[in-house]
């Protein structure tokens, strides 16, 4: 299916001379003079890279033939990251570029949606919002002020911002498309 500069959005999946794509940014300019156009930014799912095209009105992208399927991350082999099928237990291996900044936001046994375009994997997404463990986190002092933030290291390797008030050992909510923290789990 075709889609026109009209229908372009952030987040959608774009198939762009055969390279399978997402907008990470995009920016309706109309000039003064000319036909108006849309300047984006997407990112490819083969390599992780980022480029910035522009639409015109009258260029179609086509709708990629990707399909998701739900994996469960089993560990880290040194060369592979291992996924597994829960349903058909088949394993699946990708590489720290296909995973790219998703790996800063997995741990072992977690869900993760395994991105396959044309039969063969390419990418995962984790899911929106993780349960993450603070493993290094500074003490708190006295005089630290309500609203400042501090450095946390996650158990998965991430590293965020968080109030004062978490401690190491707290389990946090993280949103992984921005990286920032949301809330003390109880």
């Amino acid at each position: 299916m075709a889609i026109g500069m009209s229908e372009l959005k952030k987040g959608l999946k774009i198939e762009v001379e055969g390279i399978p794509y997402k907008i990470v940014e995009y920016q309706h300019v109309k000039p003064g003079k000319g036909a108006a156009f849309v300047r984006a930014k997407i990112k490819s799912f083969l390599n992780g890279k980022t480029i910035e095209k522009t639409f015109h009105a009258g260029d179609k992208c086509e709708t990629p033939n990707l399909v998701q399927k739900q994996m469960q991350f089993l560990y880290d082999d040194g060369e592979l990251l291992q996924f597994m099928d829960t349903t058909t237990y088949e394993q699946e291996g990708l590489t720290y570029e296909q995973v790219g900044e998703a790996f800063d936001w997995i741990i072992d046994g977690m869900q993760v949606d395994m991105m396959y375009f044309n039969g063969k994997a390419i990418t995962v997404e984790p899911p929106m919002v993780v349960e993450l463990k603070i493993v290094e986190t500074p003490p708190n002092f006295k005089g630290d002020s309500q609203g400042g933030r501090k450095p946390a290291t996650l158990e998965s390797g991430a590293v965020v911002q968080i109030p004062f008030h978490i401690l190491e050992g707290d389990v946090i909510r993280v949103d992984t498309r921005t990286g920032e923290y949301l809330e003390k789990v109880k």
